[in-house]
């Protein structure tokens, strides 16, 4: 199969990259962790934690798919314009954050640092796990860990 140039049109492609926020030329994961930020803001607000739970369940699955297929469209693993991931963790770590924007942000900082430097067992997951869903699990063990780092902070605020 020849490598095909990825468009917008294709679902995959809009899906993987978030409408095209992967293929902002500088930083595109943290552009789509910041993109997730609104929209989770008014989920939270409206529905409540089941409302992210199903939200963030919706994205896994299809994450999954897009990726998998945007690995085959572009024959790449992993694409930096794949940025459906990022939305995934982002989400995660939200779920365990009080609706507030410092809290939002201090979120944001902590996925955005687990998601760049991937230390253990992110980077395992990164290197070993193939297809969408290493494409979508190494970002949800990096939320994980964010998630770690966001409720140990509160415990120290006495907020959690």
């Amino acid at each position: 199969m020849a490598k095909i140039e990825p468009s917008l049109k294709q679902p995959a492609i809009f899906l993987s990259t978030l409408g095209g926020i992967g293929y902002l030329p500088k930083a595109p994961g943290t552009w789509a962790s910041l993109a997730t930020l609104a929209p989770v803001f008014f989920i939270q607000s409206y529905t409540g934690p089941l409302g992210l739970i199903v939200f963030c369940s919706l994205v896994f699955i299809i994450g999954i798919w897009a990726c998998t297929h945007h690995e085959k469209l572009t024959k790449s693993h992993d694409s930096k314009h794949c940025v459906i991931d990022e939305c995934l963790g982002q989400s995660l770590v939200l779920l365990f954050t009080p609706n507030e924007l410092l809290f939002y942000l201090l979120a944001f900082a902590y996925f955005r640092f687990f998601d760049i430097i991937k230390p253990w067992p992110t980077n395992w997951f990164d290197r070993n796990v193939e297809g969408g869903l290493g494409v979508m699990f190494d970002d949800v063990v990096a939320g994980a860990q964010a998630i770690i780092a966001m409720i140990l902070t509160l415990k120290f605020l006495d907020i959690f």
